[in-house]
Protein backbone atom coordinates (compact mmCIF):
# COMPACT_ATOMS: atom_id res chain seq x y z
CA UNK A 1 0.00 0.00 0.00
CA UNK A 2 1.48 3.33 -1.06
CA UNK A 3 1.52 5.74 1.85
CA UNK A 4 1.40 8.64 0.00
CA UNK A 5 -1.86 7.52 -1.47
CA UNK A 6 -3.51 6.43 1.85
CA UNK A 7 -2.67 10.06 2.89
CA UNK A 8 -4.57 11.09 0.10
CA UNK A 9 -7.54 8.87 0.67
CA UNK A 10 -7.22 9.72 4.60
CA UNK A 11 -7.10 13.52 3.83
CA UNK A 12 -10.08 13.50 1.03
CA UNK A 13 -12.10 10.78 4.21
CA UNK A 14 -11.55 13.79 6.29
CA UNK A 15 -13.32 16.13 3.78
CA UNK A 16 -15.78 13.57 3.19
CA UNK A 17 -16.39 13.67 7.29
CA UNK A 18 -16.67 17.75 6.82
CA UNK A 19 -19.05 17.06 3.81
CA UNK A 20 -21.67 14.91 5.58
CA UNK A 21 -21.39 16.67 9.11
CA UNK A 22 -22.25 19.88 7.45
CA UNK A 23 -25.49 18.05 4.93
CA UNK A 24 -26.41 16.50 7.91
CA UNK A 25 -26.58 19.62 10.42
CA UNK A 26 -28.18 21.79 6.82
CA UNK A 27 -30.74 19.11 6.30
CA UNK A 28 -31.67 18.87 9.59
CA UNK A 29 -31.87 22.78 10.25
CA UNK A 30 -33.55 23.45 6.36
CA UNK A 31 -35.14 20.61 5.21
CA UNK A 32 -36.37 17.79 7.90
CA UNK A 33 -36.84 17.12 11.09
CA UNK A 34 -35.98 13.24 10.10
CA UNK A 35 -32.40 12.22 11.76
CA UNK A 36 -32.99 9.58 9.09
CA UNK A 37 -33.96 11.54 6.57
CA UNK A 38 -30.94 13.59 6.95
CA UNK A 39 -28.50 11.39 7.80
CA UNK A 40 -29.39 9.20 4.43
CA UNK A 41 -28.89 12.75 2.32
CA UNK A 42 -25.86 13.41 3.94
CA UNK A 43 -24.57 10.62 3.43
CA UNK A 44 -25.41 10.19 -0.27
CA UNK A 45 -23.60 13.86 -0.55
CA UNK A 46 -20.43 12.37 1.01
CA UNK A 47 -19.80 9.51 -0.92
CA UNK A 48 -20.33 11.46 -4.49
CA UNK A 49 -18.08 13.76 -3.10
CA UNK A 50 -15.36 11.46 -1.69
CA UNK A 51 -15.69 9.35 -4.96
CA UNK A 52 -15.18 12.34 -7.11
CA UNK A 53 -12.19 13.54 -4.83
CA UNK A 54 -10.80 10.05 -4.96
CA UNK A 55 -10.98 9.21 -8.61
CA UNK A 56 -9.00 12.82 -9.04
CA UNK A 57 -6.65 13.04 -6.40
CA UNK A 58 -5.63 9.64 -5.09
CA UNK A 59 -6.12 7.10 -7.74
CA UNK A 60 -6.36 7.34 -11.58
CA UNK A 61 -8.96 9.71 -13.55
CA UNK A 62 -7.96 8.96 -16.77
CA UNK A 63 -8.08 5.34 -16.99
CA UNK A 64 -11.22 3.93 -19.06
CA UNK A 65 -14.11 2.67 -17.21
CA UNK A 66 -17.80 3.05 -16.96
CA UNK A 67 -18.76 6.10 -14.37
CA UNK A 68 -22.06 4.12 -13.21
CA UNK A 69 -20.25 0.75 -12.79
CA UNK A 70 -17.18 2.83 -10.72
CA UNK A 71 -19.74 4.35 -8.62
CA UNK A 72 -21.98 1.38 -7.52
CA UNK A 73 -18.41 -0.30 -6.82
CA UNK A 74 -17.59 2.97 -4.79
CA UNK A 75 -20.98 2.99 -3.28
CA UNK A 76 -20.70 -0.67 -2.18
CA UNK A 77 -17.19 -0.37 -0.90
CA UNK A 78 -18.48 2.70 1.51
CA UNK A 79 -21.24 0.53 2.70
CA UNK A 80 -19.38 -2.00 3.66
CA UNK A 81 -17.11 0.33 5.62
CA UNK A 82 -20.12 1.80 7.27
CA UNK A 83 -20.93 -1.68 8.14
CA UNK A 84 -17.65 -2.74 9.79
CA UNK A 85 -17.03 0.37 11.62
CA UNK A 86 -21.39 0.07 12.97
CA UNK A 87 -20.76 -3.44 13.74
CA UNK A 88 -17.01 -2.80 15.51
CA UNK A 89 -19.18 -0.04 17.49
CA UNK A 90 -22.09 -2.18 18.74
CA UNK A 91 -19.59 -5.22 19.23
CA UNK A 92 -17.34 -2.88 22.01
CA UNK A 93 -20.22 -1.55 23.16
CA UNK A 94 -22.26 -4.55 24.07
CA UNK A 95 -19.14 -6.46 25.20
CA UNK A 96 -17.71 -3.68 27.10
CA UNK A 97 -20.97 -1.75 28.30
CA UNK A 98 -18.48 1.03 29.81
CA UNK A 99 -17.16 2.13 26.70
CA UNK A 100 -21.05 3.62 26.30
CA UNK A 101 -19.77 6.41 28.56
CA UNK A 102 -16.91 7.15 26.15
CA UNK A 103 -18.32 6.62 22.80
CA UNK A 104 -15.29 7.78 20.87
CA UNK A 105 -13.75 5.36 21.83
CA UNK A 106 -15.61 2.72 20.07
CA UNK A 107 -16.46 5.15 17.16
CA UNK A 108 -12.86 5.83 16.75
CA UNK A 109 -11.91 1.93 16.08
CA UNK A 110 -14.42 1.10 14.25
CA UNK A 111 -14.08 4.43 11.85
CA UNK A 112 -10.18 2.74 11.63
CA UNK A 113 -11.21 -0.38 10.72
CA UNK A 114 -14.27 1.17 8.14
CA UNK A 115 -10.76 3.05 7.12
CA UNK A 116 -9.16 0.43 6.19
CA UNK A 117 -11.97 -1.73 4.25
CA UNK A 118 -13.05 1.43 2.48
CA UNK A 119 -9.07 1.98 0.93
CA UNK A 120 -8.75 -1.65 0.58
CA UNK A 121 -12.01 -1.83 -1.85
CA UNK A 122 -11.18 1.43 -3.68
CA UNK A 123 -7.38 -0.28 -4.48
CA UNK A 124 -8.35 -3.23 -5.45
CA UNK A 125 -11.70 -3.03 -6.95
CA UNK A 126 -13.34 0.30 -8.00
CA UNK A 127 -10.47 1.66 -9.15
CA UNK A 128 -8.25 -1.02 -10.36
CA UNK A 129 -6.53 0.45 -13.30
CA UNK A 130 -6.21 -3.28 -14.92
CA UNK A 131 -10.36 -3.58 -14.85
CA UNK A 132 -11.86 -2.61 -17.86
CA UNK A 133 -15.78 -1.65 -17.63
CA UNK A 134 -16.17 -0.04 -21.59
Amino acid sequence: MPFGRFAKFLVVGGLGFVIDAGVLTLALRELTSSIYAARALSFGCAVLATWLLNRVFVFDPDRRASLVAEYGRYLATQVAGALCNLGVFVALIELMPRLAATPVVPLAIGAVLGALVNYAGSARWVFNARRSDS
